[in-house]
């Protein structure tokens, strides 16, 4: 059997950790000031993330066949 190739889409979004939670870059943090947004809303969106186990399970099984 070929050799299956991992989704080149999201070996550029997510980095899987050696325990297994996946890392990701946080959406609307690009232009934090453009327009108004609530300071609250800037902290929220600033820095990276973690997903969920559920999410971190599809997104390895799916996107990285051999891991990460």
């Amino acid at each position: 059997m070929p050799k299956l190739k991992t989704r080149s889409g999201a070996k550029k979004r997510f980095q899987v950790k050696k325990s297994g939670s996946v890392k990701f870059a946080k959406a609307y943090g690009k232009h934090l000031f453009t327009f108004s947004k609530t300071p609250k809303e800037k902290r929220s969106h600033r820095g990276m993330g973690h997903l969920k186990d559920m999410d971190a399970k599809k997104v390895i099984k799916e996107m990285f066949p051999y891991g990460a």
